[in-house]
């Protein structure tokens, strides 16, 4: 299989051999844009161009030997625009983390529809969703309302290019349950757009992909440059239930945390929707070729490993992302330093777009290495509340957690995180989880394996790191970590 894998700040093509172990990848970063405090872009051709070249370089390395299927993972709730008939964007795409739409939430909550989006969605208001982002496309850019219009996430506006590109030559408009879940226009239970929805923001139901199981045959490749026609496209999934799937999270009870450019844990809570939890999201984690479909509990963290690009690009205070672990580690404590990376507002279980970025207890002492520790440490603190609200909210006790994702590598951080949560925290040989989920589910359709514990027999452990005995300093760091939180709670409230 060859997998696509389109996260928020880059494109990687990857390889995943029928024994479910990666292979040849190519990767290609791709612009941000930030038109104004609090808006995130992307330029979609740009990221189509980024697919096209990494699939190129994967292609040339992988020669003559067959491609059984491609799978596609790819950043969530980003709202795209495009004409059928010429393939062409309506500008921009609107990115997960921008908070453009935020008071347009606190006018829908203040008017009584937070009930109705989180009975029919398992979601919450938040600027976060992709159905109010599609509203201010459509109002704010004069969209025409026609037969012409695509609306998709960004593994809709793939499939399309992937098959063609134009309706004449019959492109494919099509998204996964998993993504789909994630729009705030789709019914969990029934699988379905949700009429209702849809008219309250605006967004006409036809201009909306055909939603799909993650698992089967979405259509086949068709004039993609330097890649092969007639490829399947058999599995799409979310990054992040592509990692849940990937991390072999396949029985109820078991839990994985991505350290991306933000975190996301997951819980397998089984095949029956459960109600909506207080500061967590109800998400599809994936429905089979079969019909089968498990759900999960899921907590959104906007900001963790986009924070070390911060350092990096914002502070420059680091040349290379890889530089943080070893900074991080070269002191005992960040004396007393704390960073809460609210730079797009706070996810959960807070759920405060006014949120902003706050750094606290800095003294003359303060340096680069307590700036990264202090960084480092933040994604643990955020992953901490995520868990200690699922666990109070669903009276399940998560048992180990199971991480990937890039700063997934430090040692640091996955012993910080051990301790503060009193469980073992286990690291996978491959943390590129979120294309093996993908690619496990490209197989799964097109039959490479045969069904989920054939794909959870390929898992396997690189590193496990025990809590500390005592975990009263990890309780009293904590403490102080939501004392620095609290300040920055509402700031950019108008």
């Amino acid at each position: 299989m060859v997998v696509i894998d389109a996260g928020t700040t880059g494109v990687r093509s990857r390889v995943i051999g029928a024994d479910g172990t990666g292979g040849v990848a190519a990767y290609r970063e791709f612009t941000q844009h930030y038109p104004q405090p609090g808006w995130v872009e992307h330029d979609v051709d740009e990221i189509w161009e980024a697919v096209v070249a990494t699939l190129t370089d994967v292609a040339g390395e992988v020669g003559e030997r067959p491609i059984a299927a491609i799978g596609i993972t790819n950043q969530r709730e980003t709202a795209v625009a495009w004409s059928r008939s010429s393939g062409a964007p309506h500008g921009t795409a609107i990115v997960w983390q921008d908070r453009r739409t935020a008071e347009r939430c606190d006018e829908l909550e203040a008017a009584g529809h937070l009930s109705l989006v989180r009975e029919r969605t398992g979601l919450v208001l938040d600027p976060y969703f992709t159905g109010t982002k599609y509203e201010w496309l459509l109002r704010e850019r004069n969209v025409e309302i026609d037969d012409d219009l695509a609306l998709g996430t960004i593994d809709s506006w793939l499939i399309w290019k992937l098959t063609g590109g134009r309706a004449d030559v019959g492109a494919i408009h099509a998204t996964d349950v998993t993504n789909a879940s994630r729009t705030m226009l789709l019914d969990i239970r029934t699988r379905q757009w949700d009429a209702d929805l849809c008219e309250l923001l605006g967004v006409p139901i036809g201009a909306l992909p055909e939603v799909r199981p993650s698992s089967g045959r979405f259509g086949t490749t068709d004039g993609v440059d330097g890649f092969p026609d007639d490829i399947p496209i058999s599995g799409v999934a979310g990054d992040q239930q592509a990692a849940l799937f990937g991390q072999a999270c396949v029985e109820p009870g078991m839990a994985k945390n991505t350290y991306g450019t933000g975190s996301f844990v997951l819980l397998n809570v089984g095949a029956e929707c459960p109600p909506p939890t207080k500061g967590m999201l109800t998400t599809i984690a994936w429905t089979l070729s079969d019909g089968t479909t498990v759900y999960a509990l899921e907590g959104a963290i906007f900001i963790t490993g986009a924070a070390i690009q911060w350092l990096r690009d914002g502070l420059q205070i680091i040349d290379d992302a890889a530089e943080t672990g070893p900074l991080a580690e070269s002191i005992d404590d960040t004396g007393g330093v704390y960073v809460v990376p609210a730079f797009t507002g706070l996810g959960s279980p807070w759920w405060d777009p006014y949120a902003r970025g706050t750094i606290v207890g800095i003294t003359r002492g303060t340096g680069r290495a307590e700036m990264a520790r202090a960084t480092v440490e933040s994604m643990v603190y955020q992953t901490r509340d995520v868990v200690d609200a699922m666990v109070e909210a669903s009276g399940t006790a998560i048992t180990d957690l199971r991480v990937d994702g890039g700063a997934s590598v430090m040692d640091l951080l996955c012993q910080l995180q051990a301790d503060q949560l009193g469980v073992t925290v286990k690291r996978p040989v491959d943390n590129e989880t979120t294309s093996l989920g993908a690619g496990f589910l490209a197989g799964l359709a097109e039959g490479v394996w045969s069904s989920t514990a054939e794909v959870g027999a390929t898992w396997s452990l690189q590193a496990e790191f025990s809590p500390a005995a005592d975990r009263t300093l990890a309780d009293a760091a904590h403490a102080q970590w939501l004392r620095a939180l609290d300040r920055s709670r509402a700031w950019a409230r108008p």
